[in-house]
C-alpha cells in the first residue's frame, strides 16, 4: 500500500503494529533517518532496543547474508513486546530477500521496516511495498514540516505553551532546520526553561537556535534580492560543497520572495506590511526587507515569484534532466537581472 505525502506524518507517529512492513525512502538520508526513527520508536517504545527487540540489518551484510532477515522476523526476544527488524540502506538489490520474508511473515512476526535512498516509480523493492496488503511505503520529500508535525515536536519537548512572538519563531525554526536540529534545538529550549517559570520568548528562541547553513541561504537569496549578481555564484559553491539541496534553497528563496511581495502589496506600504508579517522581523533584518520590497515593487515581485515557482516545479520533476544546482543558480542570476532592471 502507498501512502500519501500528506499521510506520511500520521503514520509514522501512529504505525499499524499489526502491518507486516513499511519502506521510508527519500533524497534526503537524514529526513528518512528521523521517519524511520519515528515509526521504530512508536512501535517498539522506548525500552524496545535495550530490550533487544529491535534487530539492525544493513542492506550489505543483507546481500552476504539473506538469511539473515528471516531469522531476525522469527526470532523471539527475552522480553514480551512487539519486535522490529530493520533493514537499513536497501535497494532493488535486496527486494528478492525482502519480498521472501514479507511472503512468509505470519501475525507475531517482527514487522519489516526497511529505509532506502531515492526509489524510481519501476523500483523492484517500491513495487513490492506499494503492492503488498499488509505493508505500507512511503516516499519522504524534502519539504519543510507543517504546522501539525511543529506542534507535536513541542508538545514532545514540554514547550506546548509557547505562544505569540515565541511560538511564531518557533514555527518558523521548524520550518528552516534539518528535523533533527530541530529536535535537538527544542530539547535545549525545554533544558533551559526547565526552572524558569516565564513564558518562552522569541529572543530565547533565536539566542539557542543553531548556527548553520541556513545563515548562508539566506546570504544568496540577499544577494539575488539585491541585485548583487556578482556573490552569487561564490555562495552558491559553498553551499553546495555544504550539502544544502537545491530544494532547500528554492524554498527559502520562494519563503522570502512571498515575504516581500506581501510586504510591497499592503495597502498602508511596505513598511506596515513588513510589520504585519508571521512570523515577526526584527532589527536590521527588518529594514533590510522593506527597502528591497521597495525596490522591487508589487509588480516586479509577482514575476520573481512565478519564476521560483516554475523553478520549484523543475527541480521536483523526475524529468528533469540539467543539473538542479545549476538549475538553482540560473534562477537566482535572473532573480539578480530583474531587480537590477529599471
Amino acid at each position: 500500500m502507498k501512502l500519501s505525502a500528506r499521510e506520511v506524518a500520521g503514520y509514522c507517529a501512529r504505525p499499524d503494529p499489526e502491518a507486516a512492513g513499511l519502506l521510508l525512502y527519500g533524497g534526503d538520508p537524514m529526513r528518512v533517518a528521523h521517519r524511520r526513527q519515528q515509526a521504530v520508536a512508536a512501535l517498539i517504545g522506548p525500552q524496545g532496543e535495550a530490550e533487544m527487540r529491535l534487530a539492525r540489518i544493513a542492506g550489505a551484510d543483507l546481500r552476504r547474508d539473506p538469511a539473515a532477515l528471516m531469522d531476525a522476523v522469527k526470532a523471539q526476544s527475552f522480553f514480551p513486546g512487539p519486535r522490529v527488524a530493520l533493514v537499513e540502506e536497501a535497494g532493488d538489490s535486496q527486494a528478492e530477500t525482502i519480498a521472501a520474508a514479507l511472503g512468509d511473515w505470519r501475525p507475531g512476526d517482527a514487522q519489516i521496516v526497511v529505509t532506502a535512498g531515492q526509489l524510481k516509480p519501476a523500483s523492484k523493492l517500491r513495487k513490492l511495498f506499494e503492492g503488498h496488503r499488509s505493508a505500507r511505503a512511503a516516499a519522504i520529500y524534502d519539504d519543510p514540516p507543517g504546522r501539525e508535525e511543529i506542534q507535536a515536536e513541542l508538545a514532545r519537548a514540554g514547550l506546548a505553551g509557547a505562544s505569540g512572538p515565541a511560538l511564531d519563531a518557533l514555527f518558523a525554526l521548524g520550518r528552516t532546520l534539518e528535523p533533527g536540529d530541530f529536535r535537538q534545538t527544542l530539547e535545549k529550549l525545554a533544558l533551559y526553561k526547565l526552572d524558569d517559570e516565564t513564558p518562552l520568548s522569541a529572543e530565547e528562541v533565536g539566542l539557542l537556535a543553531p548556527a548553520s547553513t541556513e545563515a548562508e541561504a539566506d546570504d544568496v537569496v540577499h544577494a539575488a534580492a539585491e541585485a548583487r549578481e556578482g556573490e552569487i555564484g561564490p555562495l552558491m559553491q559553498r553551499l553546495s560543497a555544504q550539502g544544502v539541496t537545491p530544494v532547500r534553497l528554492s524554498i527559502a528563496a520562494g519563503r522570502h520572495f512571498r515575504q516581500l511581495y506581501r510586504a510591497a502589496s499592503d495597502p498602508e506600504g511596505p513598511g506596515k506590511g513588513i510589520a504585519r508579517l508571521r512570523p515577526p522581523v526584527w532589527g536590521p533584518r527588518r529594514d533590510r526587507m522593506e527597502k528591497q520590497a521597495r525596490d522591487w515593487g508589487a509588480a516586479r515581485l509577482q514575476t520573481a515569484l512565478q519564476l521560483l515557482a516554475d523553478t520549484d516545479r523543475a527541480l521536483r520533476s523526475a524529468n528533469q534532466t540539467a543539473p538542479q544546482m545549476a538549475v538553482m543558480e540560473r534562477t537566482l542570476l535572473r532573480l539578480s537581472r530583474l531587480r537590477g532592471r529599471r
